[in-house]
């Protein structure tokens, strides 16, 4: 079952159009990516989805309905902001219930509405119903921030403060929960920690997810699939591994990745092999395509540093080290072959030796693992 639908979607600013015929769809429960560099429209597309902006053309479904014409109150989306958006003069209790008390302002008649606005100024006055109670600590538990319900949002940590965003987001029960770059303003180690928060809250809960970044490792760990965008349109949508194994163009694989990418052209093609030179040298191919000048892609974790005893490859090639860095679980090497400078990736094991610049190495590259665009 679909849960988010996009037809066509454009949006001018001024004159200049900064999305161009956006189409999504997005099944129930699916967390979804939209993944691309700064300024590519995606926290655009968002922002149209939840109502914050006003498309150009096209139109937007949320389940079965059209939501072009609904304000973003009526949208019922849960919004995860960049910034984080709390009250600092709130309690983090007040703080996730606050979008509780502003549905119960819409229910209630003008006495009752003295006393939400008397709660929301200040909550010791006017006691909470004890359905907010319940929904407001059921969302805290869900983010592991029971015990901090009483404490000011400044007195917490960054990722702690995401989390009661997070909570504010889920206690509304939304169809849709929308992330805006949610984790860019956390250090390296917070912001592994949230997204295994984000993906098992998501998966419990099976809500309809759309996340916002620019880090395709966050996309790649924590989506089912990605949507990768350049300059307002999208490139190509498919799962992770399809956009890693099989990018449609230079661009995604280079940005989805790290990857080798070399002009070449083909000079034959022998059944299931493409001979395609690459200055002068000769690499073999089994990818297909129809065109004679094409992009090899090839991804560092493929190029293989040989030693005397290993077998024969089909692509063999000999280079220098220029660069050699070690990032703990592997060692990325940087090799000059003739004019090209190669990126590999080779596992390290303890007690194993780094290869110094300067060194003479052999490389194989297997032809299944060498792409053509």
């Amino acid at each position: 079952m679909k849960s988010v639908v996009v037809n066509g979607l454009t949006k001018d600013f001024s004159g200049v159009t900064v999305l161009k015929n956006i189409d999504l769809d997005i099944q129930a429960g699916e967390f979804f990516a939209l993944l691309g560099p700064s300024g590519c429209g995606k926290t655009t597309t968002m922002r149209c989805i939840a109502g914050f902006e006003e498309p150009t053309n096209g139109v937007i479904k949320i389940g079965d309905e059209v939501v072009n014409e609904l304000s973003p109150n009526e949208r019922n989306c849960g919004m995860v902001f960049q910034s984080y958006a709390l009250f600092p003069h709130m309690n983090v209790f007040d703080n996730v219930a606050y979008s509780l008390n502003i549905q119960d302002l819409k229910k209630s008649n003008m006495f009752k509405k003295l006393g939400v606005y008397t709660r929301m100024l200040n909550s010791k006055l006017v006691k909470y119903s004890d359905d907010i109670k319940k929904r407001t600590m059921d969302a805290l538990d869900y983010v592991e921030l029971t015990e901090h319900a009483d404490k000011m949002v400044n007195e917490l940590s960054g990722g702690q403060q995401q989390r009661v965003a997070l909570a504010r987001a889920l206690v509304m029960e939304p169809k849709v929960l929308l992330m805006d770059e949610p984790l860019s303003n956390l250090d390296q180690k917070l912001r592994h920690s949230m997204r295994n928060t984000i993906r098992r809250i998501q998966q419990d809960l099976k809500i309809t997810t759309i996340f916002v970044t620019h880090d395709q490792e966050e996309a790649m760990s924590m989506a089912d699939r990605v949507a990768v965008m350049k300059d307002g349109e999208i490139l190509q949508v498919g799962t992770p591994t399809d956009l890693y194994s099989n990018p449609k163009s230079p661009f995604i694989a280079d940005f989805v990745g790290t990857s080798n990418i070399l002009p070449g052209v083909i000079k034959k093609r022998e059944g299931s092999i493409a001979y395609v030179e690459v200055g002068d040298q000769v690499i073999k191919s089994e990818s297909t395509i129809e065109s004679n000048e094409v992009k090899i892609i090839i991804r560092p974790e493929n190029i293989i540093l040989l030693d005397e005893a290993s077998q024969t490859y089909d692509n063999y090639f000999e280079g220098k080290i220029d660069l050699a860095t070690y990032l703990g679980s592997t060692v990325r090497y940087e090799i000059i072959v003739d004019q090209h400078r190669l990126i590999a990736d080779t596992v390290y094991e303890s007690g194993d030796s780094i290869l110094r610049n300067g060194t003479t190495v052999k490389l194989g590259i297997s032809p299944e693992r060498v792409l053509l665009i």
